[in-house]
């Protein structure tokens, strides 16, 4: 058995397992790991715990140590460090004429290894980009092409809702989102409504999705004939939250009445 922790290296970034080596460590707790970009500072999210040996796979990389007060602060500076490689980043690709856009910049622990996120349209050739970057950064410098839902996850920022980002605070994964959960909830399809600000479906969509879902296919079809307490009627709307039916009676008078009150559904 193996006790290994789990780690991220930014809020709501993608999980990994190390394994903890025989250290005391606990949740929260900053620790050193290596990675394939060197050493790199990290936090604990889960863990520990025992798990059996998987046959044919390789062991989880061991955490080096906790970090120190050492450790942290030259993170800290790292991250100084990156900004300053971020505006090195977009002088050049506008010197270059390259159809790219500079998005994050992140060194390891120790500064030798530079990773710059990037978004374009296409491929590009930026070979030359990085052969620049590394004579003048002093450093190995890696680039990587991320799509709109990365982008917005990398930079930040504040949605409809008035909330942080939740790609950026909680979502450590995208989910595929379709325009058939926005038509399920009964949403406006307006891209203006319908859209983040990574300008795809919002991922909120998929958060409800499952329960209107279950929830409509309690409720009769809008344009149904029902038979009510009132007499007979015609569904033209429906609160699916409230599991309530608008209903046209035959005097023309519209009422709002519960789900459950309906005596008879008659199929069309």
């Amino acid at each position: 058995m193996a006790t290994i922790v789990g780690i991220r290296f930014m809020q709501a970034g993608k999980l990994y397992y190390f394994d903890a080596a025989g250290l005391d460590i606990h949740v929260k707790d900053f620790v050193v790991v290596e990675t394939n970009r060197g050493h790199e500072l990290g936090r604990v999210v889960a863990g520990p715990k025992e798990v059996a040996p998987v046959e044919n796979a390789e062991p989880p990389n061991p955490v080096l140590r906790i970090a120190t007060n050492e450790d942290i602060s030259q993170a800290q500076q790292q991250k100084d460090h990156a900004r300053k490689a971020m505006s090195k980043s977009k002088e050049l690709i506008e010197s270059l004429n390259l159809p790219m856009k500079a998005i994050y910049a992140q060194y390891n622990l120790d500064g030798s290894h530079l990773l710059v996120f990037f978004y374009a349209e296409k491929r590009v050739d930026f070979r030359e980009l990085v052969r620049k970057l590394s004579h003048e950064l002093r450093t190995h410098v890696e680039l990587r092409q991320v799509g709109a839902r990365d982008e917005a996850k990398l930079v930040g920022g504040v949605g409809k809702c008035g909330c942080q980002l939740c790609c950026v605070s909680f979502l450590n994964e995208f989910m595929p989102v379709s325009i058939k959960m926005a038509k399920e909830q009964d949403i406006a399809l307006n891209p203006m409504k319908t859209s983040g600000l990574c300008g795809r479906l919002l991922c909120c969509l998929g958060y409800e999705y499952e329960q209107y879902h279950a929830m409509k296919g309690k409720l009769p079809d809008i344009g149904s004939e029902i038979v009510t307490k009132m007499g007979k009627a015609k569904i033209v709307g429906r609160n699916v939250i409230k599991e309530t039916l608008v209903a046209q009676l035959e005097t023309g008078v519209t009422v709002e009445i519960p789900v459950s009150e309906v005596v008879l559904v008659e199929k069309k």
